[in-house]
């Protein structure tokens, strides 16, 4: 399994994958989930990808020379796209590409063509984009109201994120963020494992060295993993335990709704429910 998230940010873009790939209890491996495309003063790319490792692979390798037509003007292609939605729009004919290439045999072998990936960067001369791209090759891209992307096993990790991330947040925090988001992915999922690839972008610079790879003994993600526990154990045990005997509360539990009628008891066979 995998777990990657992208966030777009006013300040920025901040990425983060996961490197566990498991077919079967006995089969886990680790192999890297994110790819980045940098050509300093010019543009930078970064892509983050889950699903079948064969088919992100293969998409990987093709994008490297995927080329759209462009009528009497040049293919496009990532190196030379003038716009990200020019560069997606390489990055899904590339998905498109192994789809007609690997899905037919797939299909035999009762495979999904199962691939979804995050693409985001900024290309000299306009705005950092984030976009989402599905194994059909189309995608979407990301808005001031949906400023972050997960793709692979998202649910644990999303509450953390759709509480604290907002267009305004800060590079540092939003990287803070991300880390506690995976964390809880690795705490309720085993699928999901380390070293995680943190990658941190601020805007305009079109490029990026706040790159790491984080492992087990990485005292930063150490903390984190011990601490956020603690914390939310700690603000867990300050809210008040629930009232049953009508004592007063400053936050009572037994009130009356004003829409709905109690719950009805059946104490007997003949009762009906409605």
């Amino acid at each position: 399994m995998t777990y990657c998230v992208g966030i777009k940010l006013d300040a920025g873009l901040v990425f983060l994958s996961d490197s566990r790939t498991n077919a079967g209890l006995d089969q886990i491996s680790t192999y890297r989930k994110m790819m980045v495309y940098e050509k300093p003063d010019d543009r930078f790319m970064v892509l983050l990808s889950a699903g079948n490792l064969s088919i992100s692979q293969s998409v990987r390798e093709i994008l490297q020379v995927e080329k759209l037509d462009n009528g009497d003007e040049p293919p496009i292609t990532i190196w030379n796209a003038t716009s990200m939605f020019d560069a997606v729009r390489v990055l899904g004919s590339a998905v498109r590409h192994v789809y007609e290439q690997d899905a037919p045999s797939l299909k035999r072998s009762g495979i999904d063509f199962n691939a979804s990936m995050i693409f985001g960067g900024q290309i000299k001369g306009e705005a950092m984009r984030l976009f989402l791209v599905y194994s059909a090759g189309n995608f979407i891209e990301a808005t001031r109201e949906t400023c972050y992307f997960q793709v692979g096993e998202s649910k644990y990790g999303k509450p953390v994120l759709d509480r604290m991330i907002t267009p305004h947040t800060p590079l540092d925090e939003a990287a803070k963020c991300a880390l506690v988001s995976m964390d809880s992915t690795l705490k309720s999922n085993l699928s999901v494992g380390l070293p995680l690839d943190l990658l941190v972008y601020e805007a305009g610079k079109l490029q990026s060295d706040q790159l790491v790879c984080i492992d087990e003994q990485n005292p930063y993600f150490h903390m984190i993993r011990s601490s956020w526990g603690q914390k939310l154990r700690q603000v867990f045990e300050s809210i008040d335990d629930p009232h049953w005997d009508g004592s007063t509360s400053e936050h009572p539990l037994c009130v009356s709704s004003g829409r709905y009628e109690p719950m009805r008891k059946i104490t007997n066979a003949s009762e009906k429910l409605a």
